[in-house]
């Protein structure tokens, strides 16, 4: 995957990292883990979260983004794409969304889909969320200045969590499907950039409609960007017969624009 030139940060700047931290309740601070002698031995209840970090190594602040894999898993691709983001100016996260299925990742369509068939919405979303709560601990990223990026299964949660957390800057949903039920689009306060593959039998045209027409309805800020002769997936590297490098190139200098002006002035 190629950088984008116009990028301020290069690759060999961007620092990487893990991170493991329990869903659903307050992140401990350093002080904490320090004035808590059992905090190493303690065995938490909570599902823990696994996760990537990028970030500029450059001394500064920067917002933090929030990226979600598709039905196929954490896989390469996206670890790339978080570091192609990290270049753009942002303190990325990657959240397995599989956690609690093992972490898996797979190239096999039909095990992609029987895994996000098992995932719990109300538990995905509160990792999401944690997520959010976990860049507020960190010295590097400026606290509740986040945004989500996702891509197809990813894409759809990215549209649902938006409809939650109304301190969200900005969503980017690649093929995602719309929230349901509709009336859950009226809590959305972050502006969205959609991108639409025209031919994608999965995101329907129908739930494009909708999800247009529900944001002229609730007054939301949605942009659409549709690429017509395009199959679902067209990012995805890893599947060749999806894949549109054109179409691809195209959606990532719109989203890196759109994050740009969401994110100036924060």
């Amino acid at each position: 995957m190629t950088q984008t030139q116009s990028a301020p940060f290069t690759l060999q700047q961007i620092g990487t990292g893990t991170a493991r931290f329990s869903s659903g309740i307050p992140i401990p601070t350093h002080t904490d883990q320090m004035v808590d002698p059992y905090f190493k031995t303690r065995m938490p209840k909570e599902h823990q979260i696994d996760s990537l970090l990028f970030w500029p190594q450059a001394a500064g602040l920067y917002p933090g983004l929030v990226l979600l894999h598709d039905r196929w898993g954490l896989t390469g691709q996206m670890k790339d794409l978080g570091a192609r983001l990290a270049c753009e100016g942002y303190m990325v996260i990657i959240p397995n969304l599989y956690g609690r299925l093992g972490g898996m990742v797979t190239a096999n369509d039909e095990v992609a889909a029987a895994l996000q068939d098992k995932q719990n919405e109300t538990q995905v979303l509160t990792d999401i969320n944690t997520c959010c709560e976990y860049l507020n601990t960190r010295t590097m990223a400026k606290r509740n200045i986040h945004g989500v990026v996702g891509y197809g299964m990813g894409g759809s949660y990215a549209l649902r969590f938006a409809c939650q957390r109304k301190r969200l800057r900005a969503v980017v949903s690649y093929y995602g499907r719309m929230v349901q039920p509709r009336e859950l689009m009226n809590d959305l306060t972050s502006p969205v950039l959609y991108h639409q593959a025209g031919k994608d039998t999965w995101a329907t045209e129908e739930q494009v409609q909708e999800l247009r027409a529900a944001a002229a309805e609730y007054g939301k800020r949605t942009e659409i960007q549709t690429y017509p002769d395009v199959p679902h997936a067209f990012c995805n590297e890893m599947k060749p017969d999806a894949y549109r490098a054109d179409a691809t190139a195209l959606a990532w200098e719109r989203t890196a624009a759109f994050l740009k002006a969401c994110f100036q002035g924060t």
